[in-house]
């Protein structure tokens, strides 16, 4: 024993939680960043190839050494830095006309965007991971297409359960539920709310990493956040943390994390997109933290704009111009304003980005132009709006969620209609430990505390 080599069993390691596994998506992440690495290609292709051994595992940590330092190609189009004060530099002003916002009115949308929230996470979490092939189908034989109430367990029958290969037994459906069933997409929200109740509106980024170490195992945690995670506890401080061996570093994980700075800070988009790049940058790069930036920045702005042009071009102002997500975003505002058809803007999403690829359907950019899509098109209507996000597809309960959270806020709790909010029963299981199921009123009221408190120290 004393000349043995103690390694890892590389029978048993989950999918996600390798570098070496998901080198076929560190790939295509660093082409997507336009990274110069044609000299490691072949090498990359070759490693891809490889049985999880210590082999393929040795060979990961070398590409990963070249790639960390790899430079981006001259003739790359795009300016993305990762860092506050670059990012602030790149972005275009904007500005709106704001309304009035009393104390009355102020309640009335925080709890919408707290409600919108949950609720259209919780009609897109019974059908995360399905594909179109299947959803339009399951829709159609429910009588439900398109999209416009809660998918039901009483829809379901035992011949869908054995045609459809997505697995439709024990979900989350709206009529056996108790309360808002754990989500990742609300749990983050609770858990900005705990930051802020311990360290304030000063926070920093290792902060929130504390937060997550004290809050929940790692296993509650996926993918860029996984990453992170492990990476804390290595001694990895942010934003470093971000960036070693984390191939999932523009995928959609800080993206769903931003509502509550946009929550706290009421028609200040500038500080809540701040706030959501200290949150971000803990676990993503680039366009990773933009999409948290942006959709924090959006809720900030729904809490005084008017409509909902000016709540998107508000989160856009935020990040920067010579970003892929700014110019995502912006192609798509363009084509709504120059009568593309929804339909047609939908088949873009589908054609550019292939959902059946994990980097496509869970990236920033894809689910970001859903959210935007299902918002213009979605006419400020909330149940309209979600039932779109959801229904085009990739990560449903996360955009489902992000766009009920800017119209719970931009129209208020009573836009909300009672059939969306009755099965909740004013309850969130939150699987934070210690904390488990809170009542929604209660974040709702914290929240308000915690807008008044900064407002104090002004």
């Amino acid at each position: 024993m004393s000349n043995s080599k103690i390694c890892p069993d590389y029978s048993g390691e989950y999918y996600w939680d390798s570098y070496c596994k998901t080198l076929d998506i560190e790939l295509k992440q660093c082409i997507d960043e336009g990274l110069d690495i044609d000299e490691f290609k072949e090498t990359f292709e070759n490693a891809i190839k490889m049985p999880y051994s210590k082999e393929q595992a040795d060979l990961a940590d070398e590409l990963f050494e070249k790639i960390i330092n790899a430079k981006v190609k001259f003739d790359y189009k795009y300016n993305e830095p990762s860092d506050l004060e670059s990012i602030k530099v790149l972005r275009k002003p904007y500005t709106y006309k704001k309304v009035t916002l009393t104390d009355e009115l102020l309640y009335e949308k925080i709890k919408g965007a707290w409600y919108g929230r949950i609720c259209g996470c919780l009609l897109g979490k019974p059908l995360e991971g399905i594909k179109t092939n299947e959803l339009y189908p399951l829709l159609k034989e429910t009588g439900n297409y398109p999209l416009s109430r809660y998918v039901l367990s009483a829809d379901i029958t035992e011949e869908m359960i054995e045609k459809y290969d997505f697995c439709l037994e024990n979900k989350a459906w709206a009529d056996v539920i108790e309360c808002a069933p754990i989500d990742d997409d609300t749990t983050y929200t609770v858990l900005a709310q705990i930051l802020i109740e311990k360290y304030g509106h000063d926070f920093l980024p290792k902060d929130m990493a504390k937060i997550w170490l004290q809050s929940q195992p790692i296993e509650k945690y996926f993918t860029a956040e996984k990453s992170a995670y492990r990476n804390f506890i290595n001694g990895y401080a942010p934003p470093y943390s971000a960036m070693y061996k984390n191939p999932y570093r523009e995928w959609i994980g800080a993206q769903i994390r931003g509502d509550y700075f946009g929550f706290i800070t009421p028609g200040n988009k500038e500080l809540g997109a701040e706030y959501a790049f200290r949150d971000a940058s803990i676990s993503h790069t680039k366009n990773g933290i933009y999409g948290e930036m942006f959709a924090s920045a959006m809720i900030s702005a729904a809490a005084d704009a008017e409509n909902v042009i000016d709540v998107i071009k508000a989160g856009l102002s935020e990040i920067p111009v010579t970003s892929r997500l700014y110019e995502a975003v912006y192609d798509i505002i363009e084509k709504f304003e120059n009568g593309v058809t929804q339909e047609e803007c939908i088949s873009f999403i589908h054609n550019k980005y292939n959902e059946f690829d994990p980097h496509d359907s869970v990236h920033t950019i894809p689910n970001a132009l859903i959210v935007v899509i299902a918002l213009l098109y979605g006419n400020g209507n909330f149940g309209k709006s979600i039932c779109l996000a959801v229904q085009i597809g990739y990560d449903t309960d996360c955009n489902g969620a992000t766009v009920g959270s800017v119209l719970g806020m931009l129209n208020g709790f009573n836009s909300i209609d009672e059939a969306w909010v009755k099965p909740l029963n004013n309850k969130l299981d939150t699987g934070i430990t210690g904390m488990g199921v809170v009542e929604i009123s209660d974040l709702v009221h914290k929240t308000i505390l915690h807008i008044k408190n900064k407002e104090q120290i002004k």
